[in-house]
């Protein structure tokens, strides 16, 4: 992909690119991935903010008076200061050059035990922002994140974050992205000043230094000066002279961008930012614009693409209620695939052949919803009171088409809920329901237990507080939760269940979706099983982070 993509579609003499695909040129979809506490969600904020589609960022641990990000709209994600759901922000983008990108943005959890969320997203992008903290490096579920990407054959774009604080060599920075995680880094902006000083970066694609003036409390975009290479030691002293010599020394080693590379997913470009003081920021917006790849179409389950130009198709990967108290509604998530949405449109909802009605289809930013009336390839739409809809749901138009599902990852975790209230039991059966369709955790039942002790099971513990929070704050229905001796589950045959169950340290449950799990209480009881079953079949779901 060449530059001239961030500028709409170019076109020959003569010739006129269909409405479709001028459109899909014009988007970029990608997620903002990291370990928790890199700045996720104030680079989320702050690529909002360069983009003027706020006046003011927000702080999720701000000062008094600064309110809290748009990406992080939950009570418990201000009260802690973490992302707990993924969030979805279109907002547009108008370049250097003068040209409109429409930005899909897709904010993520951090935390590990909401990677099954993570993992949701990464489905609907075609692209990804990882950000690594410049004090930390790479951390654990960075490098989850990183395979997750690498498998899905995301394209992948890094940003060292906190350039402002004390923390590592850039170099050395470099050095561990290419042996940990194997992608080549290309850096496209160097950082003038050590981590702790930061001046500005050296942009390596024109030589120019492009210096930072701080702003109160990182609240505005900071100012952005622009010195052409014969001034910048002037500017900035032995530090420019610094950023030159390690630029030069990538250059020999081969580390300039390629953006061939790049889409193939085995180089990562690279750019250094403070987030928190909106330091580099447009440098990523303007990245983004010009080399992360537009949508291109969907696989479908046989593995053949779906073109963006082909008739309507998307595919939902969030299921989100809790949004609006006023009306206790919820909200489907869908990314198009393919051709244009229009709002009204009758659509099949693949998994039943039913029609569905596109009524309510709204735009959301953050926790604000705008009616929708028109969607293109990479757009994400909010369909309203959804309640057919579940996660890997696909939906088309004229000719039909299924997306693959999207799998359900193996819980550690298990929980029986109860409710304490009897006088609400409607609301406690409604309430685990939803948190069931909406994926925050899976829901498992057996006649040993009965319907009013289901199994909550997680991949993380987190989602238990998570799912007692809304029970308690969303349906008026407190729960009890008593945790149970199990940390590892497979899939098993109907026919083995009778034999499973009469086993000691061992549970057999059915999930909502009928899939029946057996789970143990540790992986050896589990290889004890299968030593002395041998014919049995017990089958992996999928791993966290994979």
């Amino acid at each position: 992909m060449t530059n001239s993509t961030a500028a709409g579609p170019s076109t020959s003499a003569g010739s006129r690119p269909d409405p479709v695909s001028a459109e899909a040129r014009r988007r970029r979809t990608f997620a903002v991935i990291s370990h928790p506490d890199a700045g996720k969600s104030t680079l989320t904020e702050a690529l909002v903010l360069h983009a003027k589609a706020i006046t003011e960022a927000g702080a999720i641990h701000g000062k008094s008076g600064r309110r809290s990000t748009v990406s992080d709209w939950m009570e418990m994600e201000k009260a802690r200061g973490i992302s707990i759901t993924s969030t979805a922000l279109q907002f547009p983008y108008i370049t250097q050059a003068g040209n409109t990108c429409v930005i899909n943005l897709l904010d993520t959890p951090g935390h590990a035990d909401f990677s099954e969320d993570t993992y949701r997203v990464l489905t609907a992008v075609d692209s990804a922002v990882m950000l690594i903290d410049a004090a930390k490096g790479l951390e654990p579920q960075t490098l989850k994140l990183f395979q997750v990407c690498r498998h899905r054959r995301i394209p992948i774009i890094t940003v060292v974050n906190k350039w402002d604080r004390p923390g590592r060599h850039a170099l050395e920075l470099m050095d561990e992205i290419q042996a940990e995680i194997g992608l080549r880094p290309t850096p496209l902006t160097w950082p003038v000043g050590i981590a702790g000083d930061f001046k500005g970066v050296l942009d390596r694609r024109t030589g120019m230094f492009i210096r930072f003036t701080r702003t109160a409390g990182g609240a505005t975009a900071a100012p952005e000066e622009h010195i052409p290479a014969d001034k910048a030691h002037d500017a900035a002293g032995i530090d420019w002279d610094t950023a030159v010599e390690e630029s030069e020394l990538l250059s020999a080693d081969g580390a300039d961008f390629d953006p061939d590379t790049f889409l193939d997913c085995t180089s990562t470009p690279v750019l250094f930012t403070s987030a928190a003081l909106n330091f580099g920021v447009n440098q990523l917006l303007d990245v983004l614009a010009q080399l992360a790849p537009s949508p291109k179409g969907q696989l479908d389950v046989d593995g053949n693409l779906r073109e963006a130009a082909a008739p309507f198709s998307a595919f939902v990967f969030k299921v989100q209620a809790g949004m609006d108290s006023a009306h206790r509604d919820r909200i489907a998530y869908a990314r198009v695939c393919s051709g244009t949405f229009e709002r009204g449109d009758v659509l099949t909802h693949a998994s039943t052949g039913k029609p569905f009605v596109t009524k309510y289809a709204q735009s959301v930013f953050g926790q604000q919803r705008s009616t929708l009336d028109t969607a293109w390839p990479g757009d994400v739409i909010g369909l309203a009171n959804a309640a057919a809809l579940r996660p890997g749901d696909t939906l088309y138009q004229d000719v039909a088409v299924q997306f693959p599902p999207i799998p359900s990852f193996s819980p550690e975790h298990f929980s029986v809920a109860r409710g304490t209230d009897p006088s609400k039991h409607k609301q406690f059966r409604k309430g685990i329901e939803q948190l069931d369709q909406e994926g925050v955790v899976q829901v498992l039942r057996s006649d040993r237990r009965g319907d009013q002790a289901p199994v909550l099971a997680a991949v993380g513990p987190m989602q238990f507080e998570v799912a007692s929070h809304r029970m308690g704050a969303e349906f008026s229905a407190p729960i009890a939760l008593e945790p149970l001796p199990y940390t590892v589950a497979r899939i098993c045959d109907p026919a083995d269940a009778e034999a499973l169950q009469k086993m000691a340290a061992v549970e057999v449950f059915t999930r909502t979706d009928g899939v029946m799990l057996a789970v143990f209480s540790t992986k050896w009881r589990l290889e004890t099983v299968l030593r002395e079953n041998p014919t049995m079949e017990l089958r992996e779901l999928v791993a966290a982070g994979r």
